[in-house]
């Protein structure tokens, strides 16, 4: 597996469209839901993927405070299906948080989390701050993760 984080800009020409294509293909087709899934976020966010030969088969996208929320976010986060129950997710998500909190400098993380997820980014130390809402006909749930502060 070969992991990169690149800003947009950095992004190739090949990478933006396998990165699309995973999206549109678990997003749009798999989960069933049309939504607007270039929403302009994407020219201000490092975008996280791991390649397999050349193939997207795990992304996510982190955003800079100011952007979705007061706080840093991670959203659009994905396994390709072939790629599910073989550890990809957490390494993924667990690369994100610490280059937030390394490289970007930020020490508060929110996302908006598919419901069902609640217990995966719990293991992260994320917790709950909304009740269950739907996002495009999905139960999602925000959730904030803090640094804790060493005294």
């Amino acid at each position: 597996m070969d992991w990169k984080i690149k800003k947009f800009d950095e992004l190739t020409v090949k990478e933006l469209y396998e990165i699309l294509k995973v999206r549109a293909e678990v997003f749009i087709v798999e989960q069933e839901c049309v939504y607007q899934d270039l929403d302009t976020k994407d020219e201000n966010a490092y975008h996280l993927f791991g390649e397999d030969q050349g193939e997207v088969v795990g992304y996510l996208r982190i955003l800079p405070k100011g952007i979705a929320y007061q706080e840093a976010a991670i959203g659009r986060v994905l396994t390709k299906q072939t790629y599910r129950k073989k550890g990809l997710s957490l390494k993924m998500v667990k690369r994100a948080i610490d280059y937030i909190l390394e490289e970007i400098g930020e020490d508060a993380i929110r996302i908006s989390a598919q419901a069902y997820l609640l217990k995966f980014y719990e293991g992260f130390g994320f917790e709950t701050t909304s009740d269950v809402y739907l996002e495009d006909g999905i139960e999602h749930i925000e959730m904030l993760y803090k640094r804790l502060s060493v005294e």
